[in-house]
């Protein structure tokens, strides 16, 4: 783990592994805990970096008057990036994290990216249907004293209950790093400032690099139906489902997340562009 100055608030973060470097985004009100099922097994690999977003886990906030925009996100990360030596790594994210990794990309500042369930596609309907579930389970997060919520994470119900927006198996959750997410939510000091942000937040560029974008077949945050936009809106990305998952798709099929993002991996590496595909391929 490693902190560093407080210009603007840097990052903490994880990083182990060696190889080509991978950074791993999470998604708004998580933490960078939430790759733990399938960081090791990249560390053998990659050069691998997870770190809390401003405002989420142990990262500082923005100062108060800082607007919370993605210009403003992408700018933070890509100095963050800077400081820690970093050139073009190939970038995961989910959610938030993958709508940062799509932007990061569309500035050619990364080598690939893999997006998974990927915020800015929303429809008008779908994206107030996100923000009430997120504002659902943030209120519970600020609600619940924490016996319960540590009552909750070790019980297997528990965790069906207070996950079931986000996991299809909530139940596969560590009780020790679902109780820490729970915490996380609850501690949050940017979701409020990031959510704003999401009311008006689309993704319409294109990105000219290497890109899958995965969505979970089960999501109850960002619907299936929203592969179709990203579709339309970036063709010449790689577009796969991911059946049998919900929204974070770590906890429910870590070996099949893993894949994807070695492909992806694969597919900008210069030595096997031979086989990458002209154009991209969907699958609805």
């Amino acid at each position: 783990m490693h902190t560093a100055g407080m210009q603007k608030p840097d990052l903490v973060y994880t990083r182990k592994g060696s190889g080509p470097t991978l950074l791993l985004l999470h998604g708004i009100g998580h933490r960078r805990q939430i790759w733990d099922p399938i960081i090791d097994d990249l560390a053998t690999r990659y050069d691998v970096i997870a770190p809390d977003l401003s405002g989420f886990g142990e990262s500082p906030a923005f100062a108060g008057g800082l607007s919370y925009s993605m210009e403003n996100a992408v700018d933070h990360l890509t100095g963050q990036l800077e400081r820690w030596g970093v050139t073009k790594p190939h970038v995961v994210g989910n959610s938030l994290g993958g709508a940062i990794a799509l932007e990061l990309g569309a500035r050619g500042a990364v080598s690939s990216v893999t997006a998974l369930s990927p915020a800015g596609f929303f429809g008008p309907v779908s994206r107030f249907q996100a923000l009430v579930a997120l504002f659902f389970l943030r209120f519970l997060a600020l609600v619940s004293p924490k016996p319960v919520l540590r009552a909750l994470s070790r019980t297997t119900w528990g965790r069906k209950a207070s996950g079931m927006l986000l996991y299809s198996h909530p139940e596969r959750q560590d009780p020790e790093a679902a109780y820490g997410d729970a915490l996380s939510l609850k501690h949050a000091t940017a979701f409020e400032r990031v959510a704003k942000q999401a009311l008006h937040y689309r993704f319409a560029s294109q990105v000219p690099v290497t890109t899958t974008i995965a969505w979970a077949r089960e999501d109850k945050i960002l619907p299936f139906s929203q592969s179709r936009v990203a579709q339309q809106r970036v063709p010449s990305a790689f577009h796969v489902p991911l059946p049998g998952c919900g929204h974070v798709p770590i906890i429910d099929d870590p070996e099949l997340v893993t894949r994807v993002i070695d492909q992806t991996v694969a597919r900008a590496t210069p030595a096997l562009k031979r086989d990458r595909p002209s154009a991209g391929r969907h699958v609805a």
